[in-house]
């Protein structure tokens, strides 16, 4: 399915709750901005989560500068451990933790919650199907899509991946069901349109095999619809909402090749058009929407370019529809997290360096295009 290293799953579990705290950690400081988690986009923003996971839009006016530091202290444990799992702030400040693989690889249904005021863990209801590598997208009534993701060990066998969908009740605290996807799929991208539905894009259907269909989420009807394909099979992609409303997918990878192309997803047509491509193929990487509207896409890696991950970073123009090189983090990193402090810049966390998980996290500036070390007292 796409990712065969032990030791870079454990990292998605990590870099999921690295996520987890500094959401957590930033929403004292204004209302929440509703993130959710692909992937590795979504991831995420979300987070695939992540991300791959839906990207958040900046607050319109910045606020003094924020140095994120991990939250001093957290009690009561997540319940289970997890990996590949999902990290959704929602409305009222807390973040759901849902799914994932245990350490064998088997699913799990559990669910958490984390409350920043106390800084505890609780357990609350479990979803109605164990899966991880599914999406978790925030919606503006306050409930949370949960869709797709596999049911069974993803560790080469026969791939089983759900089309089920099913919903989280904050006020509850209880998951109920709603419409199935058409299309069995895990490791794609969840994005959150302006007119409140979401667009699923991508993922694989089995193992190792990339799908290029995409459908549309109404939550005033519960069910999924067909929309425009990609033009481009891919999973463990970026899809990032544009200022203007549209979503840019980015990267991501197919038939074990690291993708480089990019296409713009317009939601009045509902169709795909091809856009500019990066510099270099990228999967597993994370990307971020500017104040200025552009999008930063930064790191990425894969098994399948023997072992190498970047710590190169680029600039999607959607006016020219170009990409343009920026500077280059200070570690190697895929699998990483990409959260937007209200100050403008991109914080990136964690992630698989090139020998070993990260716990260093940087600070992109937009305005001097350059990242620098963050950590405690910086």
């Amino acid at each position: 399915m796409g990712v065969h290293d032990v030791g870079r799953r454990l990292l998605a579990g990590l870099a999921g709750l690295v996520v987890l705290l500094l959401a957590a950690g930033c929403a004292g400081n204004g209302s929440p901005t509703p993130t959710s988690t692909p992937g590795p986009a979504a991831i995420a923003t979300t987070t695939p989560t992540t991300t791959p996971a839906l990207t958040p839009k900046p607050a319109p006016t910045a606020t003094p500068a924020l140095t994120p530091t991990p939250q001093a202290a957290v009690t009561g444990p997540l319940g289970d451990g997890r990996q590949i799992q999902t990290a959704t702030l929602l409305t009222d400040g807390g973040v759901l933790v849902a799914g994932g693989f245990t350490s064998g690889d088997g699913p799990l249904a559990s669910a958490t919650r984390y409350d920043p005021r106390t800084g505890v863990f609780s357990q609350t209801g479990s979803m109605l199907n164990a899966r991880g590598s599914h999406t978790a997208t925030l919606l503006p009534d306050g409930d949370v899509l949960v869709a797709g993701g596999g049911s069974e060990s993803w560790t080469g066998a026969t791939g089983s991946f759900l089309a089920a969908a099913e919903l989280y009740d904050p006020k509850t605290g209880s998951f109920k069901p709603t419409g199935s996807m058409s299309t069995a799929r895990e490791s794609h991208t969840a994005t959150l349109l302006p007119d409140g539905h979401v667009l699923i894009a991508g993922g694989e259907d089995r193992v190792d095999h990339a799908v290029a269909s995409a459908e549309i989420y109404n939550p005033k009807t519960g069910t999924f619809s067909p929309t425009g394909s990609m033009a481009t099979p891919r999973a463990w992609h970026t899809a990032t909402e544009l200022a203007d409303g549209r979503v840019m997918v980015a990267g991501g990878e197919d038939a074990r090749t690291d993708l480089a192309s990019a296409e713009i997803y317009t939601p009045k047509s509902g169709k795909f058009s091809p856009t500019g491509s990066m510099t270099v193929g990228r999967v597993y990487h994370a990307a971020a929407l500017l104040s200025d509207g552009r999008v930063l896409v930064e790191g990425g890696g894969s098994d399948y370019s023997g072992g190498q991950f970047l710590a190169s970073a680029e600039l999607y123009n959607p006016k020219t529809g170009t990409w343009t090189a920026t500077g280059s983090m200070a570690d190697q990193r895929n699998l990483m997290t990409a959260t937007l402090p209200r100050d403008g810049r991109v914080l990136v966390a964690g992630g698989f360096g090139a020998q070993a998980p990260l716990a260093s996290a940087e600070i992109y500036d937009p305005k001097t295009g350059t990242f620098s070390p963050v950590g405690p007292g910086g």
